[in-house]
């Protein structure tokens, strides 16, 4: 069971909005995350081995975000609220709180727009609060032209394949339960789109695999896709580099000395890696005709 904290502030201000992500809040209604995903760069010493251990429920964030959005409306601060950076607004547990659904009534009730970031399909409950969201949001100023909307929905996968989910983010709900809910948001005619943070290399980022994601995510209809590559920190044994190695050395050994050797001297992938990454994934949004980016650009609107 999580434990039960207060809190004295739950929205926070960005420094600048992420071109990625389009925040101008952050949101996060738990501490600590149960899809324990290996790769999570929120992963350190502090959290445990299994993040489940150290999750927390702040009780009183939706008094205290109620308090907050009042006065950033009075003061006519509008802008993105990201659900969550850190960890995701639909765990398991959302379905008994309800924190999240919560959360977005106070959200639609001060017109702030959302986006909502998730590996859940329990997103679906809350598609009639979504709605009134979508519809009646103050967007900032500069997004109008190029955004236009009050909800963007983004899933992230890291792979379309359960079994190897079942590894790297064993908590998760399944990719193939989540690409049911994809196909349920495009269909409800949110701004969706895809989140391919990170891919794993050698195991979800080959060309057959990205020509699987990118066949099954247009064929959805998505409005964009924002790939990224895999970053590792630590060396602790609770550390997202540690963790994924042992994943590495246990499931898939014939990658052992390549994981080795990416990460051996940081926490990126080479530099030439990602050049080429950049290369493949421009080759793949232009093939397949999808956005790599939420916004629209000015001259696809004239």
């Amino acid at each position: 069971m999580p434990k039960e904290i207060e809190v004295k502030s739950v929205l926070n201000k960005t420094k600048r909005r992420d071109c990625w992500f389009l925040d101008d809040y952050t949101l996060n209604l738990y501490s600590s995350c149960s899809f324990n995903c290996l790769y999570c760069y929120i992963r350190g010493s502090k959290y445990g081995t299994n993040l489940e251990e150290s999750l927390s429920i702040k009780t009183n964030a939706i008094e205290i975000l109620d308090k907050q959005l009042f006065n950033r409306a009075k003061k006519q601060q509008y802008g993105f609220i990201v659900l969550s950076s850190a960890t995701d607004p639909y765990l398991h547990f959302d379905k008994k709180y309800e924190m999240t659904r919560q959360a977005l009534e106070v959200i639609a009730k001060h017109k702030f727009p959302v986006h909502i970031i998730t590996k859940s399909d329990l997103i679906e409950r809350d598609f009639d609060l979504l709605h009134k969201i979508d519809k009646n949001a103050i967007l900032p100023n500069d997004l109008s032209k190029t955004l236009g909307r009050g909800v963007i929905v983004s899933f992230s996968f890291s792979t379309l394949d359960d079994e190897v989910a079942k590894i790297f983010e064993k908590g998760a709900t399944p990719p193939s339960l989540r690409l049911k809910a994809v196909e349920k948001t495009v269909a409800e005619n949110f701004h969706s789109g895809i989140s391919l943070m990170p891919l794993l290399p050698f195991i979800s980022d080959t060309t057959e695999h990205l020509e699987r994601l990118f066949n099954t995510f247009t064929a959805l209809n998505v409005n964009y896709i924002l790939p990224a590559t895999l970053t590792l920190f630590g060396s602790g044994k609770a550390d997202s580099k540690t963790l994924v190695m042992n994943a590495i050395k246990k499931h898939f050994p014939e990658l052992e000395t390549k994981y080795q050797k990416y990460f051996q001297n940081g926490y990126q992938m080479p530099e030439y890696y990602k050049k080429a990454f950049a290369k493949k994934m421009k080759e793949l949004t232009l093939e397949y005709k999808i956005r790599d980016k939420i916004e629209k650009t000015i001259t696809n609107i004239i």
